[in-house]
């Protein structure tokens, strides 16, 4: 996809990302942390799934009700996968409220 294809596509959903310092990100538009350990965490936004790669990576604050992320350590990278792509049946919140 071009830049010109991206600019012309409205999706009419906002999203945030706060990267401070490289060492805390805020992440708004979640929908559900697919997986997670101390160098990855996957995250599905309302623009597809994120991928924050670093070290020392944890989640100090997930909020349902606001649909926000704050995640700390030494971020490296952050990408996006298009929302096509076969997501992991069993996310981690379905996991705490089954």
């Amino acid at each position: 996809m071009t830049i010109e294809e991206r600019k012309s596509t409205t999706t009419g959903v906002i999203q945030n990302l706060i990267l401070e310092n490289r060492g805390k990100l805020s992440i708004s538009g979640v929908l559900d942390v697919l997986s997670f350990d101390d160098q990855v965490v996957i995250v599905e936004t309302e623009l597809g799934l994120l991928t924050v790669k670093g070290d020392n990576i944890r989640i100090n604050k997930l909020s349902i009700d606001t649909s926000e992320v704050i995640i700390e350590g030494d971020i490296s990278s952050m990408s996006y996968t298009d929302k096509n792509v076969e997501k992991n049946k069993t996310s981690m919140l379905s996991k705490i409220f089954k």
